[in-house]
């Protein structure tokens, strides 16, 4: 099996304002961008919609060539041999998940009075994804509020979810994860949050940027371990 050390490099970069499709046809791709504008939607801030999060997962569903990008950005890395049939099966599941999905959206759309999903107002468009969730349209989240938060967290991997819960996921990838992969066009996410990003992901390996200037300089382990206050479970 070849090592991620020996993997070949494809010169491949994504153009965030493509309106090429790899995977999507129109239709699929308008009503993705529709989805995941009422994910994240566009107000005083920019949305999923200027992230450019149907790029990102246009390119992820289209087949194995934009999985790992290279360290230095540059391009995307060639999976070979049994990682590359083990990711091809995880693609072909992703991609029969995705069109039954949309396929759902639109007929709960219908029924709910609409063409389609695309062409009901923002209202219609957030009853259907209520109704493809199976949960209530969440409020406002604070990140003071830690326990709605927390719970909220869906995981780190897009295995085993459901079409709308996998949607959300690959949706905050496409706000949030370098731009590299598509999304996040312009660091708008990253600047939504005021994070200070890498210009490019060469820079995180280089030592061009680092993280380490944000971190508290003026405590000790002494004084963080002293000012810990266990739950009476783990004392």
């Amino acid at each position: 099996m070849t090592s991620k050390s020996e993997w070949m490099k494809l010169d491949l970069q994504i153009d965030p304002d493509t309106q090429e499709r790899l995977f999507f046809s129109e239709h699929e791709w308008n009503t993705i961008e529709a989805a995941a504008s009422r994910i994240i939607p566009t107000d005083h801030d920019p949305g999923a919609r200027e992230a450019r999060a149907v790029v990102f997962i246009d390119r992820y569903l289209s087949g194995i060539d934009y999985v790992y990008a290279a360290a230095d950005g540059s391009g995307f890395l060639q999976l070979a041999g049994a990682e590359a049939d083990a990711a091809r099966a995880r693609n072909n599941t992703m991609k029969k998940l995705y069109r039954e999905g949309l396929v759902e959206l639109d007929t709960i759309a219908g029924r709910l009075g609409a063409a389609d999903f695309v062409s009901a107002d923002a209202a219609l468009q957030d009853a259907v994804l209520v109704e493809i969730s199976g949960s209530p349209k969440p409020g406002h989240v604070r990140l003071d509020e830690h326990e709605v938060f927390y719970s909220r967290l869906q995981g780190n991997t897009d295995q085993g979810k459901s079409f709308f819960e996998t949607l959300c996921f690959h949706v905050r990838q496409g706000f949030y994860s370098d731009p590299v992969y598509g999304g996040n066009k312009d660091q708008v996410g990253w600047k939504v949050i005021g994070f200070p990003g890498p210009a490019s992901l060469k820079d995180t390996m280089d030592g061009t940027y680092t993280t380490a200037p944000y971190f508290a300089q003026e405590w000790d382990w002494h004084e963080l371990l002293l000012s810990y206050n266990p739950p009476a479970g783990d004392r």
